[in-house]
């Protein structure tokens, strides 16, 4: 007789696999991909650390599937910003705004996904992340170009040195480092979201007046 799974079963996996992935994310988010290790992640999940390796067989793969569920949540969160707003261009603002916003609430964990030394191979998760929030970025910028709001450009090499310049202005390591108090974070996501709108084309006045429009998420700002 084959043995198959109940829903409670199925259920109860998927919510320690889960508990597992939010310990691994706590621990990069306090200290980077460093901290993730088995036998620590374990104790913060609550389970023995032969259940982790049940889920994840190497660290190599829990790290690989954790930088994949961040990128996940990132996506969703940038989707739903640049949605939720009134047209393309307001959308590329939102979505800008959005990537700024998820790397400096947690600067750490960021860094860990794009480019912290580790000691196994996660290349191929950390450039499929790249990929989809560039991919993303991308697709916004070509809505504007196509409702003629923006010029005509090659629009996956701009949303790549987007991203590239988000990414180093905010979490590289000529990141500024004096950016605990809130107010100034604000000031740091406003400028890059500036920065990147006329990169694009965005005439000035409109590119401010579309960063003021956008909706800053003041409090994941909160205690980066």
């Amino acid at each position: 007789m084959v043995y198959r799974r109940t829903h409670q079963v199925v259920k109860r996996l998927a919510a320690r696999r889960s508990a597992i992935l939010a310990a691994a994310r706590d621990a990069a988010a306090e200290g980077g991909m460093a901290a993730v290790q088995i036998a620590p992640v374990a104790v913060r999940a609550n389970v023995a650390a032969g259940t982790v390796y049940r889920y994840f067989p190497s660290k190599a793969e829990l790290i690989s599937e954790l930088i994949a569920e961040v990128s996940r949540d990132g996506l969703a969160a940038i989707r739903r910003a640049a949605d939720a707003a009134p047209g393309p261009s307001s959308a590329l603002a939102a979505a800008v705004t959005t990537v700024a916003v998820q790397v400096l609430s947690q600067r750490k964990l960021a860094w860990g996904i794009l480019a912290e030394p580790v000691d196994v191979d996660v290349s191929v998760s950390r450039l499929a992340s790249r990929r989809e929030i560039s991919g993303e970025i991308a697709a916004r910028i070509d809505a504007a170009v196509r409702a003629g709001h923006l010029p005509a450009q090659d629009t996956a090499l701009a949303a790549t040195a987007l991203l590239g310049a988000l990414h180093e202005s905010l979490v590289g390591p000529l990141a500024p480092e004096n950016l605990d108090d809130p107010a100034k974070l604000r000031d740091a996501v406003q400028t890059v979201t500036l920065l990147a709108l006329r990169a694009v084309g965005v005439m000035d006045a409109r590119a401010r007046g579309l960063v003021v429009q956008a909706v800053l998420p003041a409090k994941a700002l909160v205690g980066a």
